[in-house]
């Protein structure tokens, strides 16, 4: 879907069977207030989005405990990267 159409919350829910049709072919952007409050689109969209979703493997690093700081710190990548270690040396 590469297109939105942006309809504000008292339309959608007065219209929801037309916006599910819609939904369908491109992706409906719900507004309240001239604000973005959500997207509807279909099922197997979302479930590809859940999907992707799954398989993230980021983290904030302001989660990190004080002993993975350190571990992370003390890393080195393989010799052949050196030059990237001493990047990291800098300060």
């Amino acid at each position: 879907m590469t297109k939105t159409k942006a309809v504000p919350a008292s339309e959608f829910t007065r219209n929801f069977g037309r916006y599910r049709l819609v939904a369908q072919r491109e992706a409906v952007e719900v507004t309240s207030h001239g604000h973005v409050t959500g997207y509807f689109v279909p099922a197997e969209e979302y479930q590809e989005f859940l999907r992707f979703k799954a398989q993230r493997r980021s983290f904030a690093t302001a989660d990190l405990s004080e002993r993975e700081v350190r571990a992370i710190a003390k890393s080195r990548m393989h010799p052949r990267h050196d030059y990237l270690n001493s990047l990291l040396d800098r300060k």
